[in-house]
């Protein structure tokens, strides 16, 4: 059988989980990528990688219909939803609502459906590229951030009108053409909730208490596994992933709550990534990642997942403050510590130079670790934390 797997850049979420998972069911594999040279050579032998303009779900389906008979079509990546959809739609394969997929992606677009729907009201506003807000119409403080933007690039907290002014000039000069969103400040601690579908059964994979940096950028620091939310709020986040028409394959969601009420921040229609899915499916116990391909093959989820309920996890992003060249840092490191499985992986390599993004692209390295007893795996990962060193020379 063959799978179509579209791809942008390289992540770990494909090198680590996805395709290994093909490999152990049998799949022959084609990458469709507009970066081809960037994942020859990664990937293990029998991984064919041919070049697409990805971005163009008429390329896509034109590429494969002259290759392949395709039997599935997917991809982790937050850009590609629409088009795998679509292509999936085209062959008469299982797949993603395209509606949903290009609903979640435009940011502008997912909060005027969840307004109609009337299952989550967030004042916001769509500014069009090089257009200038109505500044002091807007309630502060306030978020500005890319309307089909990820990984929290460009998104700022903006308390006063001549601020929001300077940064949706600033994000225009770095994104020309690119549409932007103000929205008021969602209030209240930052959760994830991790869902796998079929289009049938949905399971709750259980989810992260997410620490951000402080404002005005919203820089994920750290995440604590968080095995079930209280029934309430997965309730109304559920609700709201329904009235989107989010139920297939794998789902990660963004939310706050803030006295009792749980407000999505943002949908993103694949994985939760940075490593957490790598940990997530050490964590829980199960294939996950062969779950995900599964359905995209129109195989249906059992009624219940067996899955491990006594873990405990946590991974921490060491992250740069300031712009130079990395001139020291610890290499890859695999512990067991007091029962503790701690795993950390360099995301830069020593003598690269970079500016500060004020995003991921500032993370140095990654730690993982997974245990059963959360005072341990608070100690270990503080200690490891402790005995390290990052030195970047500007």
């Amino acid at each position: 059988m063959r799978l179509y797997l579209l791809a942008i850049n390289p992540t770990d979420s494909v090198t680590e989980g996805f395709l290994p998972a093909a490999a152990r069911l049998g799949l022959d594999v084609t990458v469709l990528t507009d970066q081809p040279e960037r994942h020859r050579g990664r990937y293990a032998a029998g991984v064919e990688v041919l070049e697409c303009d990805v971005r163009d779900f008429r390329a896509v389906i034109t590429r494969m219909s002259s290759h392949h008979t395709p039997d599935a079509v997917f991809t982790n990546s937050d850009h590609l939803q629409t088009q795998a959809a679509l292509a999936a739609e085209y062959f008469g394969l299982p797949g993603k609502s395209w509606q949903a997929a290009l609903r979640v992606k435009d940011k502008a677009q997912m909060r005027r459906h969840l307004a109609a729907s009337g299952t989550g009201t967030v004042w916001s506003m769509e500014i069009g590229p090089g257009e200038v807000p109505a500044a002091a119409d807007v309630p502060y403080p306030c978020v500005v951030k890319p309307r089909e933007g990820v990984a929290s690039e460009d998104v700022v907290l903006v308390h006063a009108p001549e601020d929001l002014l300077l940064h949706c000039k600033e994000i225009q000069a770095r994104r020309p053409g690119a549409a932007l969103v103000v929205e008021e400040y969602l209030r209240g601690d930052l959760h994830t909730l991790e869902t796998l579908g079929d289009g049938a059964v949905r399971h709750v994979l259980g989810g992260f208490r997410t620490e951000l940096s402080a404002p005005p950028h919203f820089i994920e620091k750290r995440s604590t596994f968080v095995p079930a939310h209280p029934e309430p709020v997965v309730a109304q986040i559920l609700t709201q992933l329904d009235a989107l028409g989010i139920g297939f394959g794998i789902c990660h969601t963004e939310f706050v709550v803030h006295e009792g009420r749980a407000r999505i921040i943002e949908v993103n229609y694949r994985a939760i990534g940075d490593q957490c899915d790598l940990m997530l499916a050490e964590l829980l116990g199960i294939p996950l990642f062969e779950r995900v391909l599964r359905t995209h093959l129109g195989q249906a989820l059992p009624a219940e997942l067996d899955v491990r309920r006594d873990g405990v996890a946590r991974i921490d992003w060491p992250c740069a403050d300031r712009a130079g060249t990395l001139t020291a840092a610890p290499a890859a490191t695999d512990l067991i510590v007091d029962g503790v499985r701690l795993v950390y992986r360099p995301l830069r390599a020593v003598g690269e130079r970079h500016e500060l993004y004020h995003t991921n692209r500032d993370y140095l390295g990654v730690v993982r670790a997974v245990g059963t007893d959360p005072a341990a795996v608070d100690r270990v990962v503080a200690g490891f934390l402790a005995d390290q060193h990052w030195e970047i020379t500007p």
